[in-house]
C-alpha cells in the first residue's frame, strides 16, 4: 500500500482540519501528523480506498477512511490514542 497521493489528500482536507484541532497535534508534511515530537498518524491509499495508519500507544492500527462514518470513527480512535491530563 503506497502512501497517499496529493489528490488523495486532498480528499482528506477536512480531516485533516479535524485532526489539528486535537491538543499538540502538528503537521509535519502534508498528511503526516505528529504530536509531543511522535509520529501520530500518515495516510495511505490503495484500489480499495483511503486508509490512516494511527499509533496506538505501542501499535499501529490501519483505519479506513474513505466514507464519512469510516473518518468519524478515525477521529474516535485518535481521542482515545491521544491521553488526556
Amino acid at each position: 500500500m503506497k502512501h497517499a497521493s496529493p489528490a488523495a489528500l486532498d480528499a482528506l482536507d477536512s480531516l485533516f482540519a479535524e485532526i489539528l484541532m486535537r491538543e499538540g497535534v502538528k503537521d509535519r508534511g502534508r498528511g503526516h501528523f505528529y504530536r509531543n515530537g511522535k509520529a501520530l498518524a500518515h495516510f495511505h491509499e490503495d484500489p480499495s480506498g483511503l486508509y490512516a495508519d494511527l499509533h496506538m500507544g505501542r501499535v499501529w492500527r490501519r483505519l479506513r477512511v474513505s466514507e464519512p462514518d469510516e473518518r468519524d470513527r478515525f477521529l474516535a480512535a485518535l481521542d482515545d490514542a491521544i491521553p488526556t491530563g
